[in-house]
């Protein structure tokens, strides 16, 4: 069974800094093809995917958060890593941890946490 654990989230004033963790269970970083990461939601708006990354390195980012979020993995943690850096008040919402499955020959987002909230005051 797979399981992904939040944490790290809170409150912080624009312009500061948060680091999310998700470790995983039953779903090994360093094996599988397919990509993990993070998405988030805001009130009132669809999710929303923030930065996926592969078991190799190759990563992907939403242009909103280009050059302040960066995501990294430790394979012997088996755990996935957002570092929010320069955050803004649109930063604010609930962020997920998500993981693909190889399903009909793709990747698809399967697995997912249980949202951690994150709230960037003025």
């Amino acid at each position: 069974q797979v399981q992904l654990v939040e944490s790290g989230g809170g409150s912080v004033e624009a312009g500061g800094s948060l680091k999310l963790s998700c470790e995983v269970f039953g779903y090994d970083l360093r094996s599988r093809f397919c990509r993990r990461g993070w998405y988030r939601q805001a009130p009132g708006q669809e999710r929303e995917m923030i930065s996926m990354a592969t078991r190799s390195g190759n990563t992907t980012y939403a242009d909103s958060v280009k050059g302040r979020f960066t995501i990294s993995q430790d394979f012997e943690k088996n755990t996935i890593f957002l570092q929010m850096n320069s955050l803004k008040t649109e930063d604010t919402a609930v962020y997920f941890c998500a993981a693909e499955k190889w399903t009909d020959s793709r990747c698809i987002s399967e697995y997912w946490g249980q949202g951690i909230q994150v709230t960037v005051s003025s």
